[in-house]
């Protein structure tokens, strides 16, 4: 068998044994990550529970603080895109868009913005 063959066939074996490693014996598990690396089925599950929270403690800093961990975009954006893309029940809906409604003219205080 020739050297080149060798090299190929060991570089191949090698390749084939760590795909194996990493995928069946030791694949990443991803712990304490930020809501911004969910899928988006999940974050609209998020926005939700966002959401819901705001209708039992009427903290619009609150709600914006967690709307914030999905991105930089301004909260009123991230729930109309949540409303357009999720499949909400009625009730549902109605949390979100009164949510949105809410934190649409929303500015913080200076106090609020200081950690």
């Amino acid at each position: 068998m020739s050297r080149w063959l060798q090299t190929l066939l060991i570089a191949l074996l090698g390749l084939i044994a760590g795909l194996f490693y990493g995928w069946r014996i030791a694949p990443v598990q991803y712990t304490n990550t930020t809501p911004d690396t969910l899928a988006p089925e999940y974050k609209n599950e998020y926005v939700l529970m966002v959401a819901e929270t705001y209708q039992g403690t009427n903290d619009l800093a609150l709600a914006a603080r967690q709307l914030g961990l999905l991105g930089s975009a301004h909260p009123a954006q991230i729930l109309a895109e949540s409303l357009k893309n999720a499949a909400y029940s009625p009730q549902e809906s109605e949390r979100v868009q009164f949510l949105m409604d809410k934190i649409e003219d929303w500015q913080p205080a200076l106090e609020e913005s200081i950690p």
